[in-house]
């Protein structure tokens, strides 16, 4: 066959892609600083509620504005940026609890405005609770390998989610008093690793650790990949 009538070779057409493409990067700041301070924010507001430090049950009624925005709109946003930087744990974490808040806001909105009266026992939000537990279980195992700090805010609240599927389903208040501890617990540690993680991006070293596996973490060590490109940087990097 001549050469008029041969296929382009591979090598041809790569050459050819190549020349004829044109890639746009774009820089991608870490999502999880937004993600674990809205998280936080929410998840402590509530939580306390929740645990009777104050307000009264009625309070959730006026609680739901904040946690469908700071701990749903936001975590979620979050989560889908978090895809865009490669991180699945990220994207599956704030990603189904950003989902789950502004699911709870629309709830406690529904509530508020006398259409739905909550039973008691609650037994579809224990069930809500149940699906939680286990993914956020989930999350937790995949985070003892990338970040202790990280773990201990995952583990805090799937043991959160566990108590509160029990007190919910078995309409135990002190069940549901200990999830929200637990809520508590892992809504100031996921302050403190939005924290660190926000410093480390602002001055470009390790300033509070977060027991990160295979990655500098002593305080002043520079970490080997940062946080986010410098300013102006173009490109992406894997996870966060």
């Amino acid at each position: 066959m001549s050469r008029m009538g041969q296929a382009p070779s591979r090598d041809g057409e790569f050459e050819f892609w190549r020349n004829h493409s044109q890639i746009s990067l774009q820089p991608v700041a870490a999502p999880s600083i937004l993600g674990l301070f809205g998280f936080a924010a929410a998840t402590f507001v509530v939580a306390t509620n929740l645990a009777g430090w104050y307000g009264t049950p009625d309070t959730q009624t006026f609680l739901f504005p904040f946690a469908a925005f700071t701990g749903g709109l936001a975590q979620f946003l979050a989560g889908m940026w978090a895809y865009r930087a490669r991180d699945g744990l990220a994207t599956a974490m704030h990603g189904i609890w950003g989902a789950f808040w502004l699911a709870y806001g629309v709830l406690f909105l529904l509530v508020a405005v006398g259409v739905l009266t909550p039973p008691t026992p609650f037994v579809a939000l224990g069930y809500w609770f149940i699906a939680l537990a286990a993914i956020t279980w989930s999350g937790a195992l995949a985070a003892l390998a990338e970040n202790l700090s990280l773990a201990v805010t995952l583990i805090a609240l799937a043991a959160g989610a566990t108590c509160q599927a029990i007190g919910q389903l078995a309409d135990v208040s002190g069940w549901r008093t200990v999830g929200a501890w637990f809520f508590v617990i892992s809504a100031v540690v996921a302050w403190y690793t939005a924290t660190a993680m926000l410093l480390e991006s602002a001055y470009r070293r390790v300033v509070l650790p977060m027991g990160r596996r295979e990655a500098p973490d002593r305080p002043g060590s520079q970490p080997r990949h940062v946080i986010q490109f410098v300013a102006g940087e173009p490109g992406i990097k894997v996870g966060q």
